[in-house]
């Protein structure tokens, strides 16, 4: 069969493919960070690193994706998680373990010998009107009381000039780590993007969406040269650098969310040197 027409086979099948193993329901109201500005002081704000793993919501009644879908969790997380009390939290298991816990939060019903070393690390009660310094403590009591095997408390600490933030950020990232987030003192749950929450990462990174491909030439000719993206505000651009020679014959299906590096943009809005780093599974 023709390599084209095998590969146009191949999307189609993915695209058809279910994604996840339930229903989605409404989507968490979940609150989302804005990006760090440089030259902000750090010393109204809490501090923690940046996990890379699976946001998670837990409604009181079951754990779902930051976009609704439900996590088929084993019976003892079910036991070990607080009936009503809403938390907002990051499945994780260490650094450099993004794709094993994507994998298995898609995969449906799985024992628990296959979550023993995942965490849900929780940083938030989402449903609570306190401000962020006594939601984090009532956090603390919730976590205290629970399977610490399933629950864990993310560390929060103050830092004492942007000197000591910079120093910290090196050693998450050199350690492996992703980043640092910080939450402004004081500050209320938004269920909303909101500048009271910030990321700070020694590259820029996003989300867009895959709407199409670019043939490729040379070496790849018959594979994908590029993927057509649009990013959250409309703009659409290319991404070639970083795809694998396994996703250029293989490229992610239109509809897929992708996650993206940059080194800034360029005058006119684009990400300058946009580098593809992965699929984002549907949280």
């Amino acid at each position: 069969m023709d390599h084209a027409l095998l590969s146009v086979i191949l999307m189609i099948v993915l695209m058809c493919w279910p994604l996840w193993p339930l229903a989605q329901i409404s989507p968490p109201p979940v609150m989302l960070a804005e990006r760090w500005q440089s030259g902000w002081s750090p010393v109204a704000w809490l501090v923690s690193e940046k996990l890379d793993g699976v946001r998670a919501w837990w409604d009181g009644e079951q754990l779902l994706t930051r976009s609704g879908y439900p996590i088929a969790i084993p019976p003892e997380w079910q036991a070990a998680l607080p009936a009503g009390v809403a938390l907002d939290g990051e499945l994780w298991a260490g650094r450099g373990s993004f794709e094993r816990v994507s994998a298995l939060v898609r995969a449906g019903q799985r024992p628990l010998a296959d979550w023993q070393d995942v965490h849900f690390m929780v940083f938030d009660l989402p449903r609570s009107d306190l401000p962020l310094e006594a939601r984090l403590q009532a956090l603390a009591l919730q976590a205290a009381t629970r399977d610490s095997a399933v629950i864990r408390l993310v560390e929060q600490r103050s830092v004492a000039n942007d000197e000591d933030l910079q120093s910290w950020l090196q050693t998450v990232v050199s350690g492996g780590g992703e980043g640092l987030v910080l939450r402004r003192k004081g500050s209320f749950y938004q269920a909303s993007r909101s500048s009271d929450w910030c990321k700070l990462k020694p590259v820029d990174d996003a989300e867009a969406v895959v709407i199409g491909y670019i043939p490729g030439k040379g070496k790849y000719q018959g594979q994908t040269g590029a993927l057509q993206v649009r990013a959250d505000d409309g703009r659409e651009f290319r991404i070639g650098t970083g795809l694998s020679d396994a996703l250029r014959r293989q490229p992610p299906a239109v509809g897929t969310r992708i996650t993206y590096s940059s080194s800034g943009v360029t005058r006119t809005g684009l990400p300058r040197f946009a580098r593809f780093v992965r699929v984002r599974p549907p949280e």
